[in-house]
């Protein structure tokens, strides 16, 4: 999943089938790779890969169920994949599904596998090209630069414009704090 920190925006979760043969020397987890990279790679996992899905889970139901479960339901939607698959690697400690999919949670799983490595490239450049978007709405946030995570920028953006529709309202945005913090 991409995005489970910010203050605004979606969580985007993704699930991928790599050809067994798959090999890219690039491909690895995605926060460790450059955004020319991951866009790059992204191109070539769509092209390549035998089934992939990205899901996004707003806000607005971000702010319903929880972060956590968000991105559970994400990475469940994501994982409705044609052909389906026979199981799931998880990148992380936890999950819950209602799939009736064996599954296996891997702890830093996007650094040791490649399948899971992909879906978090997938996950990340298409959580990015939404935010680009956003900030063309709202550039006084510094969305094209941050993302929606929350920056210094970002804090005193929300204190002086206030909160968008696509800002979590169960997040703390730190407007009290920000003269502690700086």
């Amino acid at each position: 999943d991409a995005g489970r920190g910010c203050l605004a925006g979606p969580v985007f979760a993704a699930a991928v089938i790599l050809p067994p043969d798959f090999h890219d020397p690039l491909l690895n987890d995605s926060k460790q790779m450059t955004e020319r990279n991951r866009d790059r790679l992204r191109l070539i996992i769509e092209r390549e890969a035998v089934a992939w899905a990205v899901e996004a889970v707003s806000a607005v139901r971000i702010d319903e169920i929880n972060i956590l479960n968000a991105s559970f339901e994400g990475m469940s939607l994501a994982a409705r994949l044609d052909p389906p698959p026979e199981f799931l690697a998880i990148d992380g400690n936890r999950f819950r599904t209602r799939l009736e999919l064996p599954y296996r949670c891997v702890v830093k799983g996007d650094g040791k596998y490649a399948d899971i490595a992909a879906a978090s490239v997938l996950a990340k450049t298409h959580r990015d090209e939404y935010m680009l978007r956003l900030a063309e709405e709202y550039p006084q946030y510094g969305w094209k630069k941050n993302k929606g995570y929350p920056t210094r920028e970002h804090r005193l953006a929300i204190r002086e414009y206030g909160l968008t529709p696509h800002h979590r309202l169960s997040f703390s945005h730190g407007i009290g704090q920000l003269e502690l913090q700086f």
